[in-house]
C-alpha cells in the first residue's frame, strides 16, 4: 500500500491536518488505551509532525521532537498507526521515515524515546537499545530507549 508522507512544522500544518492528527492521537491514546492525560502538552508547537495519508485518511503519525524539548536528545513521540491500517506495514514505514527525518532536520545524533514496554522488540529492530529501568506512565509500563 502506498502512502502520501508529509513532514511539517506546527505552523505548516493546515487546520484540517492538525485536527485529524489530534483526533487520531485522542482515539488511540485516550480512548483505545484508556489513558487520561493532557495530550496537548505545549510541545507540538516546537516539533515537526510526520504523517502518512491514504485517500484522505490519516494512516500513521509521529511527532519529531527537537533536542532539549522532551530530552537532551532529539526524540520521536506520539507514534501511532490507525487501527484500520495496522498490519499494513505502515508502522514500520513510519518509524523508518521518522528516523530519517529526525536525522535530516536535527542532524546525525542520538534519538531517545519513551517506549511502551510491549513495543520494545519493535523498536529494537530499528536499532534502539534500552537505557534505564522500566517505569509507569499513564498506567502503562514504559522504558527509555536510545538509538546511537
Amino acid at each position: 500500500m502506498e502512502f502520501n508522507w508529509r513532514c511539517a512544522t506546527f505552523d505548516e500544518l493546515s487546520v484540517h491536518e492538525l485536527y485529524t492528527i489530534m483526533q487520531l492521537r485522542s482515539e488511540i491514546f485516550v480512548v483505545e488505551q484508556n489513558c487520561v492525560f493532557l495530550d496537548a502538552d505545549d510541545k507540538d508547537q516546537r516539533c515537526h509532525h510526520l504523517a502518512a495519508w491514504h485517500n484522505g485518511n490519516l494512516v500513521a503519525y509521529a511527532r519529531l521532537v527537537p533536542p532539549g524539548v522532551a530530552y537532551a536528545e532529539m526524540s520521536i513521540g506520539r507514534v501511532i498507526t490507525a487501527k484500520k491500517y495496522r498490519g499494513s506495514g505502515a508502522g514500520k514505514q513510519l518509524l523508518q521515515n521518522a528516523i530519517l527525518n529526525c536525522t535530516l532536520i536535527f542532524g546525525k545524533k542520538n534519538i531517545k524515546i519513551g517506549a511502551q514496554l510491549y513495543l520494545q522488540k519493535f523498536y529494537e529492530s530499528f536499532g534502539f537499545q534500552q537505557v534505564g529501568e522500566h517505569y509507569m506512565e499513564d498506567g502503562i509500563e514504559h522504558l527509555h530507549m536510545l538509538r546511537f
